[in-house]
């Protein structure tokens, strides 16, 4: 399989106003920059586990998704805005550049007060180039199966328990 050097400009950043919470992924999947909007692969778990740990109806359309976000004051985008990548691989990514200048404008514009990180990738890219103050969770991709549905709503209902903080 060939590398390509692909960059993030197709797909921008959710950000509804007043977001409180910044999820970051690493880069696009194909299914994602195909349908234009994040965690779009069908057997990713992303949009089910978020719609279980808020107790929730299943979120299918774009529209819902991001009605869902809104709602709950939550940002998406990746820590990566360009890389050669081998398909949708987080193994192949090399050559990365960083979102870096987005990702502290949209922290400076923005009350964002927790950023978390989906899956190693973005974890380690994120702390590598733009800072520390993230929440790694688990990633809720396919090629991550042997993480059941049960394991991420545990871990991805750190979500809800640093919105709930906010309310406080």
């Amino acid at each position: 399989m060939e590398y390509q050097h692909i960059t993030h400009e197709s797909l921008k950043p959710f950000v509804p106003e007043g977001a409180r919470i910044l999820i970051l992924g690493s880069f696009p999947s194909i299914a994602t920059r195909a349908a234009g909007f994040y965690y779009a692969h069908k057997s990713n778990r992303f949009w089910k586990v978020l719609a279980a740990i808020f107790d929730e109806k299943e979120l299918t359309s774009i529209q819902e998704k991001k009605d869902f976000l809104t709602r709950h004051k939550i940002a998406l985008y990746d820590t990566i805005e360009a890389c050669d990548i081998q398909a949708s691989s987080d193994a192949s990514i090399k050559n990365v550049i960083s979102t870096k200048e987005t990702i502290e404008e949209i922290k400076r514009k923005e009350r964002i007060s927790y950023v978390f990180t989906t899956g190693s990738t973005s974890s380690k890219l994120y702390q590598k180039y733009i800072g520390k103050d993230n929440i790694p969770l688990l990633s809720p991709s396919a090629a991550n199966a042997a993480t059941s549905f049960e394991k991420l709503k545990e871990n991805y209902s750190k979500i809800v328990c640093k919105l709930n903080e906010l309310i406080e």
